[in-house]
């Protein structure tokens, strides 16, 4: 599928309209192909965040621009998010549920995200096992969301 400027547009922008599997495929590895690069640089600058506040250092240049990338992670996350959720919602639509399922998956992980960041700060209102019940829900989320938009026939389904 080629992604000009108004595809980019109908996809990603815009909730309204109608698509089909392939081009819903497309459009979430699209999505991927950016969140998982920037991800990974994430991965591997987030240890620069953890400083040592022993040193009596003004402003260290590794934690500064980790943390300037951590804020461009962190919008570059949620555009993604608002993306995927306008694209499943044309999807969703295109299948008879309702579009605001569509949400559901980039909501479940970013309340995953949040209790990721959480958990450590606070083991003793949150155990750590809580952390794999959790995962377990949004694997459950994505699963069903993958599943229903990418591979289900609605035709098949009984009403």
């Amino acid at each position: 599928m080629r992604f000009d400027r108004a595809t980019n547009r109908f996809l990603f922008q815009t909730y309204e309209g109608r698509i089909g599997r392939r081009v819903w495929r497309s459009g979430t590895l699209a999505l991927a192909a950016i969140l998982i690069p920037l991800t990974l640089i994430w991965l591997v600058v987030a240890p620069a965040t953890h400083r040592d506040l022993s040193k009596p250092e003004f402003l260290n240049g590794v934690t500064l621009a980790a943390f300037v990338y951590l804020a461009f992670f962190a919008f570059a996350v949620l555009l993604i998010a608002v993306s995927w959720t306008n694209l499943s919602a044309k999807r969703f639509r295109a299948i008879g549920r309702p579009a605001a399922l569509a949400a559901a998956l980039p909501f479940a992980a970013l309340i995953g995200g949040a209790a990721h960041w959480f958990q450590p700060r606070a083991p003793d209102v949150f155990p750590a096992w809580g952390l794999a019940v959790v995962d377990i829900a949004i694997a459950g989320v994505a699963l069903w969301s993958f599943y229903e938009l990418g591979l289900a026939n609605p035709g098949a389904r009984r009403t």
